[in-house]
């Protein structure tokens, strides 16, 4: 993969990671969780991309606020939501950042996916994007229940460091929240490229992303 000069260049990795890396789960993270079991004798195709069936929507810019959580959310569910309508709507990361602080959440300062998905399925739902706009700064809670564009009733965890699980996952049940290690100044520079960081943690993990497949290139196996 290629490194090259960006936006990000003005910040040292202290500041970077800070500024972008929100994923902050708790120490005393909920152990009652469902774990994802995946159908039996499940047959796993070579690729996987859920962009190219109509269920993700663009990438998104969570601009100089750590909603990485937020974000990653929204990702997931919206790819849900796509499957089981057929209708691809945009949901307000800002209504995460904004409402779910009381589900352990610091909107720009950090959160976990898990938590937004509980707030999500304890509030009725989640508002559209168009409806409440992304601000990339936190903001009084302003939803409301007449601009819900999705709900969940529910989610499951996929067992940590268990990346056979999370492949079975990506083709069964379509986009996925993930965490990483972003920590590196590989990934503040990274331009190109099978991303592929030699000393990249499995347990140190600081930003949610969204997996929407895998595949292999020259050989290399990749998560998109």
């Amino acid at each position: 993969f290629t490194l090259a000069m960006n936006e990000f260049g003005d910040l040292d990795p202290a500041e970077f990671s800070k500024m972008y890396n929100g994923y902050h789960a708790p120490a005393n993270r909920n152990n009652d969780s469902k774990i994802y079991r995946p159908p039996r004798n499940i047959k796993l195709p070579d690729t996987v991309d859920w962009r190219t069936k109509g269920v993700v929507t663009p990438v998104k810019n969570q601009g100089q606020c750590g909603s990485c959580w937020a974000f990653s959310s929204t990702g997931s569910l919206e790819g849900q939501h796509a499957l089981k309508t057929g209708n691809l709507v945009s949901l307000s990361e800002q209504n995460l950042v904004d409402c779910s602080g009381s589900y352990g959440n610091e909107g720009c300062n950090g959160g976990w996916m898990d938590q937004a998905f509980e707030y999500i399925k304890n509030n009725g739902g989640i508002d559209t994007e168009a409806s409440y706009p992304y601000q990339a700064e936190d903001e009084p809670c302003r939803f409301k229940a007449s601009n819900v564009g999705a709900t969940c009733t529910g989610y499951v965890d996929i067992t940590h460091d268990d990346e056979d699980a999370l492949q079975k996952a990506s083709a069964d049940v379509g986009p996925i929240s993930v965490a990483i290690d972003a920590s590196h100044v590989s990934f503040q520079f990274y331009h190109s490229g099978v991303y592929n960081e030699p000393d990249c943690s499995q347990t140190a993990l600081d930003h949610g992303v969204l997996v929407v497949g895998y595949g292999t290139y020259e050989g290399q196996a990749y998560w998109l």
